[in-house]
């Protein structure tokens, strides 16, 4: 019996106790939780029903609870139910209703943990959107891995979502881009304000490469041809890195489009149109102190050039056009300023920007080697790459331990820790569970050991303590799912997978044999076992596929 379905019982209880009473049905819920009581002494699932409806209906709670106890008690799979403090429900189920959790998580498959609990939100997530005037630094390689992490889970749950990637291809930093391979091709150092790195000269040297005759053009005409030609080598390195990294966005946005297409005009006027225009010192100024910001924006400025900010306002109008009710972007640390001016920019376009824009800040991240942060790359020269990154640990555990953590906090990532093949490395600690759980079933498959048809399995007999752990573990992911989805938080998957399935299955592993001894005959408790075992494999897998991370058949 999955919570879920507990949960019906339960409120199928309720509607009984409030016939027999003759109570107003109108006040119970459309539907109700069970939770795991947190000291499992108490019960495999608790329920405060009792608690929420007896104002409601002007009964006592524990009056309430005790009525519901007695209904629920005669519920098939329910071995008993006790009342605990002022009305909770501390409610056990029988072995053969606890233990049917493996056949429905086997035969759901890479389904189990989905639902529909966001069904209906139209939802953008961007990410990532490094400036293409150099490699994917370590800060935005840990939004690559929390926002696909993100865009698995928000889609797990039924949310229709486009991820994208926005190229800031205008504006003065391109200028210093080009200016920087402009140097590198002459053989002279990188303009003070320019970008370093070999990569600038690699780049530098592929443009000649294309366009030889940019070594007879004047000094203007060369810095446009490396702007054009070097911004898309750097776009396809870039993309290259994250397809390698496991991350594809269903659109690349570049900034020049909106340039090009006028949607900063467009966005200009939506603004005038709403009234929070005005005209100070011959620029353009938008009133987003009117909604809390902590001074007014200038979207144009008195010279006729466009501020970052207006493409900022064309970019959020232009999400909205294309039928997203909710823009959610995630920023780096230092971005965190950008979040009153985002806010009070949809505010002015006449949205809410509580409901329809949410902006999320990643904090820093250190590669460390030997206790010491790594500071330098060898190819970008000051920053830490994804490819440092990557080359030092690999891509799963990469990923893992990105997502691992609240984005909103800063982490070390210790080489030495991520490469080492032992429990207290976290990511070999789950993905050794993958590949145990596959070859439990391996072998089992060499000793003549299958599961069975589903009506042969005899959940009844997984009544060991282990087992019962194990099963509510298991139980847990669904809601897991939907809460990392709804809070945004992948690093709950993570510790789940850790803290639930793993500890539990190297317990199960440990306490119950699934495999026959020698010559011992297959019985009906081992194929019960078996079911558990390839149960296991099912929430690893799933729960490492939201997180990007392989679930490995051998290690």
């Amino acid at each position: 019996m999955t919570p879920a379905e507990l949960a019906s019982v339960v409120l199928a209880a309720a509607h009984a106790v409030f016939e027999q009473r003759g109570l107003d049905r109108a006040a119970l819920p459309a539907s109700t939780v069970v939770e795991r009581p947190r000291n499992p002494e108490h019960g495999d699932y608790a329920s405060t029903l009792a608690l929420q409806l007896s104002k409601k209906v002007g009964v006592p709670p524990r009056e309430l609870a005790t009525a519901l106890a007695d209904e629920l008690g005669r519920a098939a799979g329910v071995k008993s139910v006790e009342i605990a403090g002022p009305g909770f429900l501390n409610i056990r189920l029988d072995a053969a209703a606890a233990g049917q959790l493996a056949r429905v998580i086997v035969e759901a498959g890479a389904e189990y943990g989905r639902s529909d609990r966001l069904a209906g939100e139209k939802i953008n997530l961007e990410f990532v959107s490094a400036n293409p005037t150099g490699p994917v630094h370590i800060g935005g390689v840990r939004w690559a891995a929390v926002g696909d992490a993100l865009s698995r889970l928000l889609r797990a749950t039924g949310a229709d979502v486009g991820t994208e990637y926005y190229f800031n291809d205008a504006g003065s930093q391109i200028d210093r881009f080009a200016r920087s391979l402009l140097a590198a091709a002459k053989g002279e150092p990188a303009p003070e304000d320019g970008y370093g790195g070999a990569y600038i000269g690699e780049i530098a040297a592929e443009v000649q490469a294309r366009r030889p005759e940019v070594r007879s053009l004047d000094d203007a005409a060369a810095q446009e041809v490396f702007r054009v030609e070097g911004v898309a080598l750097m776009f396809d390195e870039i993309r290259s890195s994250l397809r390698d990294f496991g991350v594809e966005f269903d659109t690349y946005f570049n900034e020049k489009d909106l340039h090009d297409r006028g949607e900063l005009d467009l966005a200009l006027n939506r603004l005038r149109a709403q009234g929070h225009l005005y005209e100070s010192e011959g620029a353009t100024w938008l009133r987003t102190t009117d909604f809390g910001d902590d001074k007014d924006r200038v979207l144009r400025k008195s010279n006729g050039e466009w501020t970052y900010f207006a493409a900022d306002c064309a970019y959020y109008l232009d999400k909205r056009e294309r039928g997203f009710e909710r823009v959610v972007i995630m920023l780096g640390a230092d971005h965190h300023g950008y979040i009153g001016r985002m806010k009070a920019m949809a505010a002015c376009f006449g949205d809410d920007p509580e409901r329809n824009l949410e902006i999320l800040i990643g904090q820093l991240v250190n590669l460390l080697r030997d206790g010491a942060p790594m500071r330098m790359s060898k190819r970008a020269g000051t920053v830490i790459t994804l490819e440092d990154l990557v080359d030092a640990i690999g891509v799963d555990a990469s990923r893992y331990a990105l997502a691992r953590y609240s984005s909103d906090s800063p982490i070390d990532i210790d080489i030495e820790l991520w490469t080492r093949a032992t429990r207290d490395n976290p990511v070999y600690y789950v993905q050794y569970v993958a590949a145990r759980t596959a070859g439990v079933a391996r072998n089992a498959a060499e000793v003549g050991l299958v599961p069975g048809d589903a009506d042969a399995f005899r959940p009844e007999l997984l009544d060991h303590e282990k087992e019962n752990e194990l099963l509510k573990a298991l139980a847990e992911f669904p809601a897991v799912v939907a809460t990392a989805a709804e809070l945004r938080e992948p690093h709950r998957v993570a510790r789940y997978l850790e803290e639930s399935v793993a500890a539990s299955y190297h317990r199960f592993y440990d306490n119950c044999r699934v495999l026959p001894l020698g010559d011992e005959e297959v019985t009906d408790l081992h194929r019960a076992r078996l079911w558990l075992n390839n149960a296991t494999r099912t929430v690893i897998a799933n729960g490492l596929y939201l997180l990007g991370v392989t679930a490995p058949e051998r290690m």
